[in-house]
């Protein structure tokens, strides 16, 4: 029995080890490399944006007009929306907007990646889907910069099939757990996909803002992705085939975070919840496909989702019972203890610095005040040591997507205006 403990022990020393390393490579390479710039191209492709949007009439407004809103030729951009069970106006307030609007209801099939199928499949029927070149996905609750679509086409016509973009936040500075979100999100797009791009691998889409080929489109007939995290689905069956996910680091996008502590809990037990079900489906056919084809991308996304924290949890627990039972010495759990009390501390100083470099990196394209964000800094170990409980309660929690609610606020409202007073001075 002491020998599961210590092969758990092996795991969770290597697992920490590679992340530790991976994590200080990629800041080193991120705060040095370059972002990747695309050369000028042609305006004359066209593109679908295609919205998810299950009663989201308060904010899906602000996502059309700022779509409307592009330096893109608008006649080149065709929004379309799936009303997924909705109760509210939203697919009036988008038809009102010019939008096409595809009604669903199902309480069978619930959850983006359903909904995304339905539009798909019936742009497919109808033959709309064969006028585009490729596709967007944004959340109802998303904002675009005014050159969002045209650095898009930009990096679209430099050969990418797939690309995800830079993810900003509307309401960092809402609050500790708004703040832990965001500056999460800050470090993928500032220094993950920066470091990705500049070595050459695939980056992962996170759920929204990103686009994807026609080819691949109709290679996936629609979309057939529907474990609670589509996104990382999508991102490992891209590499599986082949195609590298680009990083577009000039197009941004805002979205907005939870703020409110059960809503954040219930949103990253989904993630979670999702990652397992991932790992499960897909953690041997990637680790058969690094090795294969000797792709790096495989193996990062993999330790993306694989369940560390999980073991960690296990390893513990399990180390509780066999001392109960008298199968090892209260002494050795004490002696764990010390050592992973240290690792803890570490960790702490670790994301505290994570969430400060990333924030002040960034400060730039953030809507915060130096003081806001070294407060923030500080409280970005607690956001993310409350991934402790969730990871554990994610095994036993039943698999289930669940709409957040988006209230829009003074933050989006200004970066709305912002954005419209930018378009109106360069018109």
């Amino acid at each position: 029995m002491n020998g599961l403990l210590a092969f758990l022990d092996v795991i969770i020393t290597v697992l920490g080890f590679i992340t530790m390393i991976y994590q200080a490579l990629v800041m080193i390479v991120g705060m040095f490399a370059k972002q990747t710039t695309y050369p000028d191209v042609p305006q004359d492709r066209n593109y679908a944006v295609l919205i998810s949007a299950r009663n989201e009439e308060k904010v899906i407004g602000n996502l059309i007009r700022s779509i409307q809103k592009q330096t893109y030729p608008s006649e080149l951009i065709d929004i379309w929306i799936v009303a997924d069970n909705c109760t509210d106006k939203t697919a009036q307030v988008a038809r009102d907007l010019g939008c096409h609007v595809i009604e669903r209801f199902n309480k069978e099939q619930v959850g983006k990646g359903y909904a995304l199928q339905y539009l798909l499949q019936t742009m497919m029927a109808t033959g709309d889907s064969k006028k585009y070149d490729a596709f967007f996905i944004f959340d109802a609750d998303n904002l675009l910069d005014k050159n969002y679509i045209a650095e898009m086409n930009k990096a679209r016509q430099a050969g990418f099939e797939a690309l995800t973009s830079y993810r900003n936040s509307v309401n960092l500075a809402e609050n500790w757990i708004s703040s832990g979100a965001a500056l999460w999100f800050v470090r993928e797009s500032r220094f993950l996909n920066t470091t990705r791009a500049a070595l050459g691998t695939s980056c992962h889409v996170g759920g929204t803002g990103f686009m994807f080929s026609r080819r691949i489109m109709e290679r996936n007939d629609g979309w057939k992705f529907h474990l609670l995290t589509e996104d990382m689905e999508f991102t490992m069956d891209c590499i599986l085939h082949g195609d590298r996910i680009g990083f577009c680091g000039s197009a941004m996008f805002f979205d907005e975070q939870p703020v409110d502590f059960k809503t954040s809990w219930n949103q990253r037990v989904r993630w979670s919840k999702g990652f397992l079900q991932v790992f499960r489906y897909y953690g041997k056919v990637m680790a058969q496909w690094a090795i294969k084809e000797r792709d790096f991308s495989a193996v990062d996304v993999t330790l993306m989702v694989c369940p560390f924290m999980v073991i960690s949890v296990f390893r513990f627990i399990l180390g509780i019972i066999y001392a109960a039972l008298g199968f090892i010495s209260w002494y050795s759990i004490l002696n764990s203890a010390g050592s992973w009390l240290q690792s803890i501390l570490w960790a702490i100083v670790g994301m505290m610095l994570l969430a400060a470099i990333s924030g002040f990196a960034e400060r730039d394209k953030l809507n915060v005040s130096v003081r806001e964000l070294i407060a923030y800094s500080l409280s970005f170990p607690i956001y993310m040591a409350s991934y402790v409980p969730i990871s554990f309660v994610a095994i036993f929690a039943k698999s289930q997507w669940k709409p957040i609610a988006h209230s829009g606020g003074e933050a989006a409202e200004h970066i709305m205006a912002h954005t419209s007073s930018s378009s109106h001075a360069n018109s």
